[in-house]
């Protein structure tokens, strides 16, 4: 990894910057802790998929199209949010490559529906199963009840007047597990 020197010119490398002033009340302890553990959460998969010429936005729409068969282009890019032409570049390489296929809609024959491949199947649960092992080392170190709190957490840091559908299904998966 490169030294980066994040320090101004009259701070030491290796102390942070001073919370003064307005900052003071800002959450930098939980900001930082929520990037570092982005970067090792994502960076399994990313060294997975570097073999296969794939990244980030290939995971994302892998993982989506995985667990949400039959889900609609127009959804996923709702769900991703990103433009039509980013998601057409890395969904041409899944189909070419075939780890996604394309239908058409029963009832709209201008929808397209996206389903994984048995060979894409085989690649999130590879990518999951990074990522699980990452998660369970780290509950493994908290409580059980502190795994509730961690989902709760990280429910409430998603916009709730989000209207992916997706979303939406998965807040009525979590609100029905959690009423059984």
């Amino acid at each position: 990894m490169p030294d980066i020197n994040f320090a101004t010119s009259s701070q030491d490398a290796t102390e942070p910057r001073p919370a003064a002033g307005d900052g003071a009340n800002l959450r930098w302890d939980i900001i930082e802790l929520l990037f570092f553990a982005y970067r090792d959460f994502v960076g399994d998969p990313d060294q997975e998929l570097e073999a296969f010429g794939f990244g980030r936005a290939h995971h994302r729409v892998m993982h989506f199209v995985y667990r949400y068969p039959g889900l609609k282009v127009a959804d996923l890019l709702d769900v991703l949010r990103i433009t039509k032409q980013s998601l057409g570049r890395v969904l041409k390489q899944l189909l070419d490559e075939g780890y996604i296929v394309q239908k058409t809609g029963d009832n709209d024959r201008r929808q397209r529906l996206l389903y994984a491949t048995p060979k894409g199947e085989a690649l999130v649960q590879k990518l999951a199963g990074l990522q699980t092992t990452r998660i369970t080392k780290a509950l493994a170190e908290m409580g059980p009840q502190d795994a509730e709190t961690v989902k709760r957490f990280l429910r409430a840091m998603i916009d709730r007047d989000d209207p992916d559908k997706v979303l939406e299904t998965i807040f009525a998966s979590v609100n029905q597990t959690t009423k059984e």
